[in-house]
């Protein structure tokens, strides 16, 4: 059945008005009254639908069944991404959704090409956090990723603690690191795990420099160098395989 994401409180047996983006969508779909039809709000779970009406600029939806189903992995990872130029970084957002992301944070490098700031800043978060929605409408997740607004590499690592509380972890892609992927733990942690790759270049030594005091430890992939767009969709789908989440 066709998902969809309505930012909104469902109560079984209740009449809500779809979203304009949704209901443009549904006629889009050529679906009729009658037709059913699935809804999440981003929190859990989703709602069986029925279509009630479907007009020319508006469509509503009868709330039905409620069914306690998720499609998660068994770990929480942040992707902190360097942010990468042209639709690089729309796509990458994208897949890292499908592959089970739970929290994006766009980060403002020295040697990131595009430079976000005030109202310009405001609306690619939005735009972004809609390609999220989008993403989980389209994998099946239930449980929508934050995509948080963009920041200075160097800021946001100083509003994060000393360093990772027990069962955290910390990992950020290098190509200078020693550590290799396969010495990673073949469980995931009990905490939350951070993932910090730069833009195109990477990161600066003086960058790594900074976030290994924060606790982040460098890894590397391979003998291979990965494009920033790559980098990120590659480990994590390196860390479903091994930590189960698939």
């Amino acid at each position: 059945m066709p998902r969809f994401f309505v930012d909104s409180s469902f109560q079984p047996g209740a009449l809500v008005t779809l979203p304009d983006a949704v209901a443009r969508h549904v006629q889009v779909l050529r679906l009729q009254p009658g037709d059913t039809l699935v809804l999440f709000n981003g929190r859990g779970g989703q709602y069986e639908a029925r279509l009630v009406e479907i007009g020319r600029r508006h469509a509503s939806a009868e709330i039905g069944a409620f069914a306690d189903v998720e499609a998660e992995p068994p770990y929480r990872i942040t992707l902190a991404q360097g942010i990468a130029g042209g639709d690089k970084m729309d796509w990458l957002i994208e897949k890292a959704v499908e592959l089970g992301v739970s929290h994006v944070e766009p980060l403002a490098t020295s040697r990131s090409v595009v430079r976000l700031a005030g109202e310009r800043a405001l609306r690619r978060q939005a735009h972004w956090q809609a390609l999220a929605q989008a993403a989980c409408e389209q994998c099946c997740r239930n449980r929508v990723p934050d995509v948080g607004a963009p920041l200075e590499l160097n800021a946001w690592l100083d509003a994060l603690p000393a360093g990772p509380a027990d069962g955290d972890m910390r990992l950020m892609l290098s190509p200078r690191a020693r550590l290799a992927f396969d010495a990673l733990p073949q469980t995931p942690p009990s905490g939350n795990v951070m993932l910090l790759i730069g833009p195109e270049g990477g990161l600066a030594p003086e960058e790594e420099s900074a976030a290994a005091e924060r606790g982040f430890v460098p890894l590397a992939l391979g003998p291979r160098v990965l494009r920033t767009e790559t980098a990120g969709i590659a480990v994590l789908a390196a860390l479903a395989a091994r930590w189960g989440g698939w």
